[in-house]
């Protein structure tokens, strides 16, 4: 006996339906059908017509709601889960900042350490941004701690197994060999604070780099005779581009810039959030470096943008905004793209029998009334 969900409008994310039911059991989506599936449920959700989505996946956060990646603890995790839950958040990878090398390993085993997070998003594993990243694009990173790649550090981090992304800049010694060790387990890489040249980033993807972070921030503007990170990331079809679609760390026009380049099927929504993100403006901290957010937008001392504090369900409702962009057009950049690019195709960002029943109901403003993660409902206001 399973629950259904009925009266919603159904988002595969590509094709939308009406009138169909979702049939969740043993923490799968086991059939869609018509209405009449749900006689044998034990539990029926009505989604009262709204609509019903896959969960959004969020493959770049540090924190939220006084939390970080960096604190190490469950506490942390589990706090960060919950509030992301709230926001249509069913997966996401808790993110690092560049720090010692002791301060980074703890981050990963906490994760791994984790058997059973409480109610919210669940983590997938973590993405390391940094420590290998270059010092003249290092934005919020703490410069003090980039270092070249160096094989007796990061084979600690790939043999722990909780690895799934990796920010790096091709350019620093050493991080094409990371690249090839990492492609070997099953890790992705993304280009990433980063003055690497056409190329560099050329050698890179032919290594096994198939992302791009926070495409536009963190590296070099688009120059006509020295492409660059930025050239390669809106020019080649084997990248796809993570972007912040805050409004503040790229320009509403240049979104939709990325858009048009790149394509729905080439473009990932990310968060960026930080341990404000849900929080009021004031004094706070990404890893160990002050951060002062103030009318929501965090940055460093020195004036420097420090991630963000927006939610992804804002995100979706900013890029139908900025890029002209339906809800149905937009909602596969937080679902099925981000999985398909950490290879989680047919289990995470869809709506199908067999996927993991990751469901959000959303309204018709498109925010969040409810959210299902493997089958229970860790948030409602239905």
């Amino acid at each position: 006996m399973g629950t259904a969900i009925v009266n919603g409008i159904l988002l595969t994310p590509d094709e939308q339906f009406s009138g169909q039911s979702v049939i969740v059991e043993g923490g799968r989506i086991t059939r869609i059908g018509p209405v009449g599936l749900v006689e044998a449920q034990s539990n029926t959700i009505d989604a009262r017509g709204f609509y019903v989505i896959p969960g959004l996946i969020d493959l770049h956060v540090h924190g939220a709601n006084g939390f970080d990646t960096m604190d190490a603890t469950p506490e942390a995790i589990d706090g960060m889960g919950h509030f992301l839950a709230q926001h249509g958040v069913t997966s996401y990878l808790p993110t690092t900042v560049t720090a010692s090398a002791e301060a980074t390993l703890a981050a990963i085993q906490n994760i791994s350490a984790m058997s059973n997070p409480s109610d919210g998003a669940g983590p997938l594993g973590i993405h390391l941004e940094g420590p290998y990243l270059n010092h003249d694009y290092c934005g919020a990173q703490p410069h003090q701690y980039l270092r070249p790649a160096d094989i007796k550090e990061y084979k600690l981090w790939l043999d722990n197994g909780q690895i799934r992304l990796i920010t790096v800049a091709p350019e620093v010694e050493g991080v094409l060999d990371l690249i090839k060790a990492g492609n070997e387990t099953g890790i992705e890489f993304a280009a990433g604070h980063s003055a690497a040249s056409y190329e560099q980033m050329q050698l890179a993807i032919e290594h096994g780099l198939h992302q791009v972070t926070h495409t536009f921030n963190g590296m070099p503007p688009l120059h006509h005779r020295s492409p660059g990170v930025l050239g390669a990331a809106l020019s080649d079809n084997r990248l796809r581009c993570q972007i912040i679609a805050d409004g503040v760390h790229v320009h509403p026009a240049v979104v939709k810039v990325l858009v048009k380049s790149k394509g729905i099927d080439g473009t990932i929504l990310i968060s960026d959030g930080m341990r404000a993100t849900g929080l009021q403006d004031g004094y706070y901290a990404l890893g160990d470096q002050p951060v002062h957010v103030r009318d929501g937008v965090a940055r460093t001392q020195a004036g420097g943008l420090a991630g963000s504090t927006l939610t992804l369900d804002q995100a979706l409702r900013n890029i139908m905004h900025f890029a002209d962009l339906s809800f149905k057009e937009a909602l596969p950049m937080a679902t099925r793209v981000p999985a398909i690019a950490m290879n989680w195709e047919g289990r995470k960002g869809v709506i199908a029998p067999n996927a993991d029943a990751d469901l959000v109901i959303m309204d018709d403003r498109y925010q969040v009334r409810l959210t299902m993660v493997g089958g229970r409902v860790v948030y409602s206001n239905l």
